[in-house]
């Protein structure tokens, strides 16, 4: 029997567990963004939040503790992967592709490590030909109903994903806009672009808990 343990790896935002961590579930949340233990370099977590326990890590050289786990996410940087930022690759030069890629492929080998279902998400990108194309595309409003939130706008969205995890049923909002594609350049941009929508966050739990 699977533990009651979920991982989530480049997550800052902590939505995709936050259904789950008040279910009960204890979840590792790993990101370089996380507060950091200096002496033990992120490997002895350091905040501990309703359930959610935070490692300040580079995830590339990072290895989550041994578990059965239930669930694992991963949400691996995009800027250089979305394809909403192709005009700019050839300027950034090859790093940040391969940085790009060697994210997605640790978020990859640690979710088949895991033994458990799991999920990357990435906007729409270059993973497609580099990868393979996603399992799955969505948009937040399509998961509207399950959350109080505001979850009312478009940003198409990949998942690709184990076999066996299971998307979740729609509950679409009647109407919706497109604030992420108009959001204005400013401090902490690219963390609103990027947050995980909650109404999709509560669908997932409800379909795999």
């Amino acid at each position: 029997m699977k533990d009651n343990i979920v991982l989530s790896l480049f997550d800052h935002s902590l939505n995709m567990v936050k259904p789950w961590a008040e279910n009960g579930y204890t979840c590792y949340a790993a990101d370089i963004k996380h507060e950091q233990n200096s002496q033990k370099l992120g490997l002895i977590p350091t905040l501990s939040d309703g359930g959610i326990v935070k490692y300040g890590v580079d995830i590339n050289n990072w290895l989550p503790p041994r578990a059965e786990y239930k669930m694992v996410f991963a949400f691996p940087p995009c800027t250089n992967l979305a394809v909403s930022g192709a005009r700019w690759f050839k300027d950034k030069g090859l790093t940040g592709l391969t940085e790009a890629v060697r994210n997605v492929e640790t978020a990859r080998k640690i979710a088949e490590w895991s033994g458990a279902p799991w999920m990357i998400e990435n906007p729409i990108s270059t993973l497609s030909t580099y990868w393979r194309e996603p399992d799955y595309i969505f948009h937040p409003y399509e998961y509207d109903g399950y959350t109080d939130e505001d979850n009312q706008y478009s940003k198409k969205t990949c998942l690709w994903t184990s076999e066996d995890f299971v998307m979740s049923d729609k509950a679409p909002a009647e109407e919706f806009d497109d604030r992420i594609h108009k959001m204005p350049p400013g401090e902490g941009r690219s963390e609103k672009r990027s947050r995980t929508p909650e109404g999709f966050a509560r669908a997932v739990f409800e379909a795999n808990r």
